[in-house]
């Protein structure tokens, strides 16, 4: 631990050359300025909020706002923009705007804008909505805050979903824009959001409070004046400015958080292991369009000899969940659908000599006496599992991975491929084993996680799909339930739908839960106070694109000035006045995300390693 702390300190001092160019460059108030990272990967030149993916961080939530929010924390849609929301019939949606919404630039924000938002994705397939005019028919404006929307088909789930991801823009604006799909939105965008862009350059994008938002009166105004959100591609530079207090609210992994958060009172979700909450799913992939993989009792023996606790606590310093056997997150969301019967009955835990029982059962066997087993036919048999290099967590995870299921006599080794070699072999499934989260993060709904977990229409092995389920399985029941449960509005219906597709997961195993990846957060006391935690759990502390909505802004109305004299109500800090819950009845069944990926693991002394964008 002393060797540890020295090595900190020492860090503290060596990167405070390199992260004192982050706070220099711009003169700005301290005591008002909030330094964010985690979320920035690349030059800030793109507020496209046509192109969500694209965009950013910010561009959604800060600039553009949503008709809701959703908190995961309690599984509620909370009216943003919106008044209300609501099923006024089987196929029509009903949303009711709050009084006295405005633009940035004064102009009033109505119903209109609405419909625009949704016509302009029915006439450029590029939006990133443009799929939803495959069952709407028509966004119906009844009055200047009254709109409807009205389907052909209901999806009810995909919609939940929509509702607080599509970001309202301007009609005035953007009617006169002629490329809305490639215009990067860098000059002086006008949105409704709390925040305007301030300026950008290489490394930073730098917001500055809109103290004219049309919110301040419903929810109070955000306390910091400015947010500059930084690019930090080094995991000692990240540390060396939360410690010093130069990062203020950090949502990278950062090694080496749990030996050292006492000591620099660094602020956690939760005091202890696993620090955060739980993000997303990271699966172990399999390609069941190859054999043996194909062979679900094959699979279920891969699933008995992986240890999940050993690389929890050795890839990720126990920051992370070891992974139930049906890969939902212990999130309120996923807890009541979960069948935890059927999880008690079809499900595994690490037991290597259940694997051995298994796979000498089906016949694989060591035949030549090499440690390794072979084919039932005699011929080798040997896997690839691939992460990205430089993914450092999970490189270090499929190293884990490979040694366990040698124990039992499966050879897979653990490979690294650039990440555009990686991303087409997993799109492309040509691979055999694989890491990834890219789609398994918390939802406003469930089925949006299936949905991406068991995707239903890939392609044929060597055609690139980008929607999940790497692995290519397919049952027609699965599609059948899929569908099912998007298209009935009966929750009890519902439950029983997601029920049957839990026991098809668990019974099958197309792909094995490893982890549940956090929602990694970390905050220095030193500038502002308030944070989010286990014990003040007002908000999903996460400001990565697609996450504003789901807590980040909540956050920027939670924290207060470390150096404020002034009362809450004069700060704008109005923790009471947070968005109340929709009237609609749906919220339960319901981003990016996420989104979030993997974390770095390495000794804090050692060469600085590179943190990595997640990639959805």
């Amino acid at each position: 631990m002393k060797k540890l702390l020295g090595a900190i300190i020492a860090l503290v001092v060596f990167a405070n050359v390199l992260s004192s160019g982050y706070v220099s460059a711009e003169e700005l108030p301290r005591d008002e300025t909030l330094y964010v990272g985690g979320g920035l990967w690349s030059q800030p030149n793109n507020f496209n909020p046509l192109t969500p993916w694209a965009a950013v961080t910010g561009t959604i939530g800060l600039l553009y706002e949503t008709m809701f929010l959703y908190d995961p924390l309690n599984d509620k849609l909370e009216p943003w923009l919106a008044e209300s929301g609501q099923w006024v019939s089987d196929n029509t949606y009903e949303v009711k705007l709050k009084e006295g919404l405005k633009w940035q630039d004064g102009k009033p924000l109505t119903a209109e804008d609405v419909k625009f938002t949704f016509d302009i994705a029915k006439e450029n397939g590029g939006v990133g909505w443009a799929p939803i005019w495959d069952w709407l028919s028509e966004v119906k404006v009844v009055d200047d805050r009254t709109v409807q929307f009205i389907f052909s088909q209901p999806h009810y789930e995909e919609w939940t979903y929509w509702l607080y991801n599509i970001p309202i823009v301007p009609k005035h604006v953007w009617e006169s824009i002629e490329d809305p799909i490639s215009y990067a939105n860098t000059d002086n965008p006008v949105g409704s959001g709390m925040y305007k862009l301030y300026k950008t350059d290489e490394m930073r994008a730098i917001w500055i409070r809109n103290d004219d938002w049309w919110g301040t009166k419903v929810f109070g105004k955000p306390a910091p004046k400015y947010i500059v959100y930084v690019i930090v591609y080094s995991n000692n530079v990240a540390l060396s400015m939360l410690v010093k207090g130069d990062l203020d609210w950090s949502n990278f992994f950062i090694p080496g958080v749990p030996d050292v958060k006492s000591t620099y009172n660094i602020v956690t979700w939760y005091d202890d292991k696993p620090y955060h909450l739980p993000a997303n799913t990271a699966f172990l992939f399999l390609n069941t369009q190859k054999e043996p993989l194909n062979n679900p009792d094959f699979r279920r023996a891969l699933a008995y000899a992986i240890n999940p606790d050993e690389i929890a606590a050795r890839a990720f310093q126990n920051q992370v969940l070891p992974a139930k056997p049906s890969g939902l997150l212990p999130v309120p969301v996923f807890e009541k659908i979960k069948a935890k019967d059927l999880e008690e009955k079809y499900g595994w835990k690490y037991d290597p000599e259940k694997a051995i029982q298994i796979l000498d059962s089906l016949g694989f066997k060591d035949v030549n006496g090499d440690g390794y087993r072979e084919f039932p036919d005699g011929s080798p048999m040997k896997f690839e599992i691939i992460v990205p290099y430089g993914w450092t967590d999970w490189m270090e995870m499929i190293r884990i991975i490979s040694e366990q299921l040698a124990s039992v006599g499966i050879r897979a080794e653990p490979k690294f491929p650039d990440y555009s070699k990686y991303w087409e072999d997993l799109t492309k499934g040509t691979f055999d084993m694989a890491i990834n989260n890219f789609g398994s993060q918390v939802y406003a709904t469930p089925w949006q996680w299936f949905n991406w977990v068991l995707y239903p229409d890939v392609t044929p092995v060597g055609e690139p799909s980008y929607s999940g389920n790497w692995g290519r399985y397919k049952n027609d029941r699965v599609i059948e339930l899929l569908e099912l449960i998007n298209t009935e509005k009966d929750e009890n219906k519902k439950l029983q739908y997601y029920r049957e597709l839990q026991e098809i997961m668990l019974k099958e195993v197309p792909a094995i839960p490893i982890v549940y990846n956090g929602a990694w957060f970390e905050a220095s006391p030193a500038h502002w106070t308030n944070w989010p935690t286990e014990k003040n759990p007002y908000a999903y502390p996460i400001s990565w694109n697609n996450y504003w909505q789901m807590g980040g802004l909540k956050v920027l109305l939670g924290i207060k000035p470390v150096k404020s004299t002034t009362s809450p109500a004069e700060t704008g800090t109005a923790t009471t006045s947070q968005p109340a819950e929709t009237s609609q009845t749906t919220t339960s069944s319901g981003e990016g995300g996420g989104i979030c990926g993997p974390a770095a693991l390495v000794g804090l002394a050692v060469v600085p390693l590179l943190l990595r964008k997640r990639k959805r």
